[in-house]
């Protein structure tokens, strides 16, 4: 069963085979009329106009969903709109196919009709990247519960400088599913994962920076480090480090996938905020070995997640030094501004105004030691503006900015994927672990 769910459905075999199995099955429903009540003219005018309907009404949904109501709070990409009007036009050709058929016919057209969605899904996947493998597409969770035992760091931990990894220490660092209360904020949050390199691992471990992360809204929290592949880029970075790379914390900011508390305290969804910068931190520094000191700790995520990350990053200097925001929005959101000021804010549009990154930046500059690190598609139209404005006001704030603009992607995991590794890896050089 584990190895059923952990079969790649964005590259491989499978994709493979099911783009030739829907292929043949729309070739074979063009060229075999239904049954011998269909003149071979009259079907090829029915099935043309089937499929040229069936596109339509996919070319209508997309811009009624994504245009229209913005109901994904992105742009879809041409290859994704592509995809979905394929769908449409082979579901029209076999609905068509059903028309005057025998009953076996007809349930090899429903049979392929659910092909076409299957594979339109599949595309749609692949060009996003959300679901790797069949287990994270059905919801279930690679990550094992709980944390590995690890030694405690006491006041002879060696440091950064000074540590040399033993033989025995693991090759990869190790993920784990743990529950982080929110005893002051009163949030109530999914479990979070957490990842320890290498050198967390071992007998006498060295305090390490903690980088915390945040998905994307809808999402969970271990998807910047199994989704976008954090995980296996520290894995990476430690191999290149001497074992050393940054313990990462991937709380969970939402509370549920359909909720979005903007990453502040409000009376609507929770306090959020308090959770991010008192809880986690305080189960972190309780619970793992951690630097103590400030100066060694950021804060990052993706989409809705980077967006809390340049909110809260700027918002505590005394707390984070680094901030890496991955297509990230200009301020907090529920969609229109007037939703946001009213459902969000209270109606408070000053303290909506006040929420804003680049607000809080002005508010608290200028910043002393702080990396930002700010990344999005190039093909992002919608997300694009508000990142390079972002790292335009970071920078005038004082903080060491980096603008990341990643080639062929949109708002998507394959653009997340690179701007993580790169982000990651100025992170980690700021904090001194290239030493």
């Amino acid at each position: 069963m584990n190895v059923l769910l952990g079969v790649g459905i964005t590259d491989g075999p499978v994709v493979i085979v099911t783009y030739l199995l829907a292929g043949a099955a729309f070739v074979l429903l063009l060229v075999r009329r239904p049954s011998r009540r269909w003149r071979r003219m009259s079907w090829a005018a029915v099935s043309a106009v089937s499929a040229v309907g069936g596109g339509v009404i996919g070319l209508g949904l997309t811009w009624l969903l994504s245009d229209r109501l913005d109901l994904f709070d992105a742009d879809l990409t041409p290859v994704v709109r592509g995809w979905i009007i394929a769908g449409f036009v082979g579901v029209g050709l076999a609905v068509a196919s059903i028309i005057r058929s025998t009953w076996r016919r007809a349930i090899g057209s429903v049979l392929a009709a659910a092909l076409f969605v299957g594979t339109a899904a599949m595309g749609v996947n692949v060009d996003f990247g959300q679901y790797p493998t069949i287990g994270s597409a059905l919801g279930i969770s690679s990550v094992k519960e709980g944390l590995p035992s690890t030694a405690r760091a006491g006041a002879d931990a060696p440091t950064i400088d000074s540590w040399r990894p033993p033989a025995d220490m693991p090759s990869r660092g190790a993920l784990g599913s743990v529950d982080i209360p929110g005893t002051v904020s009163g949030f109530r949050a999914r479990p979070a994962v957490v990842y320890l390199p290498p050198a967390a691992l071992t007998r006498n471990p060295p305090r390490l920076p903690v980088l915390i992360m945040m998905s994307g809204q809808p999402g969970r929290p271990e998807n910047p480090l199994v989704v976008d592949r954090l995980g296996a880029h520290l894995d990476a970075y430690a191999a290149e480090h001497r074992g050393l790379a940054p313990i990462v914390v991937s709380p969970d900011q939402l509370g549920s996938p359909d909720i979005n508390p903007m990453c502040i305290d409000s009376a609507r969804a929770g306090n959020s905020a308090t959770y991010l910068t008192v809880d986690v931190p305080h189960w972190i520094r309780t619970h793992l070995n951690a630097t103590l000191s400030p100066g060694s700790w950021g804060v990052g995520g993706l989409s809705q997640g980077g967006t809390c990350a340049s909110q809260l990053g700027a918002e505590h200097p005394e707390l984070f030094d680094a901030i890496l925001d991955a297509s990230g929005q200009l301020h907090p959101s529920l969609g229109s501004d007037e939703k946001t000021i009213a459902e969000g804010f209270g109606g408070d549009a000053a303290a909506f105004a006040a929420a804003a990154p680049a607000a809080i930046m002005t508010a608290h500059a200028p910043y002393k030691d702080t990396i930002a690190v700010f990344g999005v598609g190039a093909l992002d139209v919608r997300f694009k503006p508000g990142i390079e404005t972002l790292a335009s006001d970071a920078r005038a704030a004082g903080m060491t900015t980096h603008y990341i603009e990643v080639p062929n992607t949109a708002h998507d995991s394959h653009a997340w994927r690179q701007i993580f590794a790169r982000g990651l890896t100025l992170i980690a050089d700021h904090w001194g672990l290239d030493r």
